[in-house]
């Protein structure tokens, strides 16, 4: 399959536009009847579901820390047919991690040196004027290998910061794509682990033309189009098809999906289709239990902790996973699932709020510190044993109690150094941990 034309927006740092502008760009371009497709660069679930929205497709996650070569170029080419695929960066363009995992740091440069794909720069110009010209200047002259194509300003003033702003990136050699005014009226509301989600943001739709029309009056579409060119990942990146991300744990596989349990990425599950296993949906807010046939349970991350009074209150998911454990099924928890396996989660209130209680877990959101970070895990046991893993941490909760065997033997950060109370637990054939898997390394021995 040919890869789509491809560009990654890109910004000097975080907060400085690449969410809303590469939201603007795809709901534009859609509009127009270009078919556009969408990525994201790094560990993220909640900018995906924003681009699926706005693009009308699904996005994917490149993650070039944790993913091989050939996955990465395979999850470009599933993104055809399309008129452009515009991939969001992570962080600042050269903001990675601080050692090289699977395909290199995870950042957005990397990829695009890997795959000699244009960069568009987002730039905040909200409190700067020719000082652009040198933060331009020091992009595109930093790393020869990443081409840094050209630039949209973003949060732009009146006339006279925008003729400032054209003279800068003239100066630093870069052609301007577009000037962005400020507009206070078009924000996307955030939370203590980003945005909200997309499926809980009211009048989304409304806000994504808003959104595109801002962008459509201020940015040279068509010069955006004709920036994009096709990867090239050369032969040896895609010679054979690369396996499952993270193998299915079972045939039919029930996976909580609502607003507590959204986080998975739609590469874990395109791979468990691909497998033949089946995935069967249900949603613990709205008092469904796991399909009873089902032979693995799968509870992904996201906010518990927002709506655990409801799983607390609301017992059927509960019994539904106590029947799973007892007729011998797989029963797997992420992060946010890690902790509504657990015995008591405490709220950011205080309160104290019973979970599933398959798991000698307790954790609290009273006092919050950050875990951040990639991981690579070794699994002691359990569907995934035998390997090393790949994964992400980011949460705010602290662990209380946490009694049992670990599930992993060692937890390690990106640079070998080992990560305290990532162990996990296991209890037969149920497990977790606050990893995020995003895929598998090499096999391990023992």
């Amino acid at each position: 399959m040919t890869p789509p034309p491809a560009l990654i927006l890109a910004a000097p740092a975080s907060s400085g536009g690449k969410t809303t502008m590469t939201l603007g760009l795809l709901r534009a371009f859609r509009r127009r009847g270009l078919a556009p497709a969408a990525a994201k660069i790094g560990p993220d679930y909640i900018d995906p579901a924003f681009h699926e929205v706005a693009a009308g497709r699904p996005s994917v996650n490149l993650d070039g820390w944790a993913m091989a070569p050939d996955r990465l170029a395979r999850l470009i080419e599933t993104q055809a047919p399309a008129g452009l695929l515009a991939i969001e960066g992570v962080m600042g363009l050269f903001d990675g991690a601080p050692a090289p995992g699977a395909s290199g740091d995870g950042s957005a440069a990397a990829l695009a040196r890997m795959f000699s794909l244009p960069v568009l720069l987002v730039v905040d110009a909200g409190a700067q004027a020719r000082s652009a010209a040198a933060l331009i200047h020091g992009f595109r002259s930093f790393d020869p290998a990443v081409q840094v194509a050209a630039v949209i300003f973003n949060r732009v003033g009146g006339p006279g910061h925008r003729r400032v702003l054209a003279a800068a990136a003239a100066e630093a050699g870069v052609p301007a794509l577009g000037f962005v005014p400020r507009r206070a009226d078009i924000a996307l509301p955030s939370r203590h682990l980003g945005l909200v989600q997309a499926r809980e943001t009211t009048d989304l739709d409304a806000l994504l033309d808003r959104l595109a029309d801002l962008v459509a009056a201020h940015v040279d579409l068509e010069a955006v189009v004709a920036l994009a060119r096709p990867a090239s990942p050369g032969a040896r990146l895609v010679a054979a098809e690369p396996g499952p991300a993270v193998p299915p744990p079972g045939g039919r596989i029930a996976l909580a999906r609502d607003d507590a349990f959204a986080f998975i990425y739609p590469h874990l599950l395109a791979d468990w289709h691909a497998a033949g296993a089946e995935v069967l949906p249900f949603s613990p807010l709205a008092g469904q239990a796991p399909d009873p046939s089902a032979d693995a349970v799968w509870l992904p991350g996201g906010y518990p902790e927002l709506h655990a009074g409801r799983l607390a209150t609301d017992r059927a998911w509960v019994r539904g996973l106590v029947a799973a454990r007892d007729r011998g099924a797989v029963i797997f928890g992420e992060c946010g699932g890690y902790m509504a396996l657990g015995e008591v989660l405490t709220d950011a209130d205080g309160r104290d709020w019973s979970m599933a209680g398959l798991l000698g877990l307790s954790t609290s959101f009273a006092a919050r510190r950050l875990h951040l970070g990639y991981r690579l895990g070794r699994m002691v046991t359990g569907p995934l044993e035998g390997r090393l893993w790949r994964g992400h941490e980011f949460h705010y909760a602290t662990i209380i109690a946490e009694r049992g065997d670990p599930l992993w033997s060692s937890v390690e950060d990106a640079t070998g150094a080992a990560v305290e109370g990532a162990r996990g637990l296991r209890a037969g054939r149920v497990a977790g941990s606050f990893l995020h898997l995003i895929a598998a390394g090499q096999s391990v021995a023992g």
